[in-house]
């Protein structure tokens, strides 16, 4: 028999961000904080430790400017008004 779909798991699912963590990553977490001593503290009611995913925005795509005929670029207007200019004065 087959199984369903939604029950079968995706080869880069344990890559996915998980907001609950193992104790020996929560211990990690404390240890690199300094708020965890190995052979002090016991490993039994351990503090929360926030894992929150970093989302970085989208990047814009860059406003390219093409100078196909009928269009015009910003440095060619500079370039024709101050031309203009100096020629008629």
């Amino acid at each position: 028999m087959s199984m369903h779909r939604s029950l079968k798991t995706q080869p880069g699912a344990l890559n996915e961000h998980r907001n609950v963590l193992t104790r020996a990553e929560r211990i990690a977490r404390l240890v690199d904080q300094d708020r965890f001593r190995m052979d002090d503290d016991s490993p039994l009611n351990l503090p929360k430790v926030a894992n929150r995913a970093v989302s970085t925005g989208k990047k814009k795509k860059a406003a390219e400017e093409t100078t196909e005929e009928g269009t015009v670029t910003t440095e060619e207007v500079a370039g024709d008004s101050a031309a203009s200019s100096t020629a008629s004065s």
